[in-house]
């Protein structure tokens, strides 16, 4: 197996943040972690004589590439260490054309500048910000044969998904003076000769790629000491003061997107404290179902608001009086009144959102990528592209007319003015009757709606490791609740009294001052959302820190990496074995977890994948710390620095409290059990 590096930085460019290069950091980067292979890929930038330096100083192969700022996202060229003159040019190109933030070029340009993309290694970020997506990885696909991602986690999910890129792990480290922790994520590849077609071959094949050279994907450097971790379940162990919580942080400094459960976090401690807090996370999880529940009655509420029932009634009563005044005097017009224009009525001019939303749509199916073969299987997407064009054709015209319409009715209306001013005949008011009957539609379809969703249900209930959320809607009671669950300090007395009539409550809340309409549709339903216990019951003090634990844990999986100090301190050992072991070995499935104990519960039962122990010993009345590692079924744990110790006797001490006491507290369970 060879470890390779191919996204290192040599150069600080608007893209990057400022630094000075060392060469003497490259250099003991690549011989610290014993690397076989490098490339050096500035963004936007390649520097010749900077790469021929390096080239002299290192006597690994090193790869001439650039980081180019692509339409949405950012892609890794690399060319042969043969041709760094031709790939200089090129990439000057590249530097003209990118000269501040925000600047990219288009995959076309890409491969004018580079012509036949083939003769590259072409590695877009993949699993890593700023990822490339969409319409502009399709087009690069031809080229690529691996992804970039950005942790192990990533890495290993999509290393399983066949329909993925071969995923590869990369540094992305800046080579600078001061270096104190070098870089730990590079990439394994089963591989002769590195050579840039050695290196594309190898690297379209998933089952060449790995984390570690001799453990594959099961351990991944976490530490530029080489410590490993499993990227499973990870337990930590050993005596108190001897490092482990200071690993646990050190790994949370040197990796991005750990999720991290300190020691003590969630157990009750201030009791108004905590009440406040748990209080706090209901009502952020109860406000995110709220949102989604009701994000289509938002839509509506902004429809509504622009209805004027009252003003509807007014211009229909004028329309009328003035039509009756107008027919009474019907033989006294004179010629100004008699003018065609006199009671011309405007054109009513639609608006474009039905066939927008639609040309919205169709672009959706046409662009989409994901679900590609699917759609394919049952559309033409020619004949899309054509009704796409159709349609936005259909637009074009019909925005042109709406504008006619509106130029011409501006005139109708300047005309009609001149014209009343020069006669004492009654002008007929103008009132859009088609609009007005279907204002007082809407207004009685939005009271179905309100009225359906005052109505008491079940909207959410989600069990939780023995726990049961369960979320309700159902009227408000009163002002308070409004005010409670508008999050202001406005008064709803007013509102509420019209809370049984839809249109008029949302006029009232147009009233109040300061209330953005943007939550008006917060108002009109009450979301209850409760944690019950498996009895039925709302959670107690103590429930609410395993359903808070239980919670952290899960929301894991949003992350990189989960971190958890001792969850023995704060709970008991049946939640921990029943509840806690089961979430967090499931979770391990997925992604790397580290958790530190002292107790057996966890230790000894939750089916580790990989052992860690942290031991401090005085040499010369200094402390020294260590780490020993090694699977579970291993009978010595090794250190980094060579050293060994006993896996059954550490294990004993330090979740048994010793041999001897393991013994004697079996014994009394024995002689208490009944035969």
């Amino acid at each position: 197996m060879r470890k390779i590096d191919l996204h290192i930085h040599t150069v600080s460019t608007i893209s990057d943040r400022p630094f000075a290069f060392s060469l003497d950091s490259l250099k003991r980067y690549v011989s610290d972690a014993r690397l076989d292979a490098v490339a050096i890929t500035n963004h936007d930038v390649f520097d010749p004589v900077q790469f021929r330096n390096i080239q002299q100083a290192l006597d690994i192969p090193v790869f001439p590439g650039i980081e180019i700022n692509v339409e949405k996202g950012h892609v890794l060229v690399i060319a042969r260490p043969t041709e760094v003159d031709d790939f200089a040019i090129k990439t000057n190109v590249v530097s003209q054309r990118i000269t501040k933030t925000g600047d990219s070029i288009a995959v076309e340009e890409l491969t004018q500048i580079f012509g036949n993309l083939h003769n590259y290694l072409v590695i877009p970020h993949y699993e890593k910000g700023p990822p490339i997506a969409g319409v502009t990885l399709e087009k690069l696909k031809p080229f690529v044969c691996a992804g970039e991602v950005d942790s192990a986690k990533k890495f290993l999910r999509i290393l399983k998904d066949s329909a993925k890129l071969t995923p590869v792990l990369f540094s992305d480290s800046r080579m600078m003076e001061g270096m104190v922790h070098l870089p730990t994520r590079q990439t394994f590849i089963d591989c002769g000769e590195l050579t840039l077609d050695a290196l594309k071959t190898c690297l379209q094949d998933k089952a060449k790629v790995a984390l570690s050279e001799r453990d594959g994907n099961n351990l991944w450097q976490v530490f530029d000491s080489g410590q490993m971790l499993s990227t499973g379940l990870n337990v930590l162990i050993g005596p108190r003061s001897t490092g482990k919580t200071h690993m646990l942080d050190e790994i949370s400094s040197s990796i991005k997107g750990c999720k991290y459960i300190r020691q003590f976090s969630l157990v009750q401690q201030d009791e108004a404290v905590y009440d406040r807090e748990f209080k706090s996370s209901i009502e952020r999880r109860r406000s995110a179902l709220v949102d989604q529940y009701l994000a289509g009655l938002k839509r509506v509420i902004d429809d509504i608001t622009k209805v004027d029932l009252n003003a509807n009634e007014h211009e229909t009563a004028s329309y009328l009086e003035t039509l009756f005044k107008s027919a009474d005097d019907a033989d006294r017009r004179d010629a100004f009144s008699k003018a065609r224009l006199f009671d011309e009525v405007e054109f009513p001019v639609s608006n474009a959102k039905t066939l927008q939303s639609l040309i919205e749509s169709v672009r959706q199916v046409i662009e989409n990528i994901e679900y590609r073969s699917i759609i394919e299987k049952h559309v033409d997407l020619a004949a899309l592209k054509r009704m796409a064009l159709e349609l936005i054709k259909l637009l074009w015209g019909n925005l042109l007319d709406a504008e006619k319409k509106r130029f011409v009715n501006s005139l109708v209306k300047e005309i009609k003015q001149s014209l009343k001013i020069r006669t004492a005949a009654v002008q007929v008011q103008d009132v859009d009757l088609y609009s007005v009957a279907m204002d007082k539609r809407r207004i009685e379809r939005f009271s179905e709606i309100i009225g359906f969703l005052k109505s008491e249900q079940i909207i959410f209930q989600e069990p939780v490791q023995g726990f049961h959320v369960v979320a309700k809607k159902l009227p408000f009671a009163g002002a308070g609740e409004i005010k409670t669950a508008s999050g202001t300090k406005f008064a709803f007395g007013d509102a509420f009294r019209t809370y049984h009539n839809p249109y008029n409550y949302v006029r009232e809340l147009m009233q109040i001052e300061g209330l953005p309409s943007g939550d008006y549709y917060k108002l009109f339903v009450k979301v209850d959302y409760r944690i019950l216990n498996k009895d039925g019951h709302e959670v107690s003090g103590g429930e609410r820190s395993e359903f808070r634990l239980l919670q952290e844990i899960a929301d894991a999986q949003n992350y990189d990496l989960l971190l958890i100090d001792e969850p023995e301190s704060s709970f008991d050992n049946i939640f921990l074995k029943s509840e806690v072991n089961q979430i967090l070995k499931s979770l391990s499935e997925s992604m790397p977890v580290v958790v530190v104990t002292h107790n057996n519960t966890i230790g000894a039962s939750i089916d580790t994948d990989y052992l860690l122990y942290t031991n401090k010993d005085l040499v010369n009345g200094k402390p020294v710390y260590r780490v020993f590692s090694g699977y579970p079924t291993d009978k010595t744990l090794t250190c980094v620095d060579g050293s060994t110790i006993k896996s059954h006797e550490t294990l004993m001490n330090s979740l048994e409290a010793g041999a001897d006491t393991y013994e004697k507290r079996r014994k009394t369970y024995e002689a208490v059990k009944d035969q």
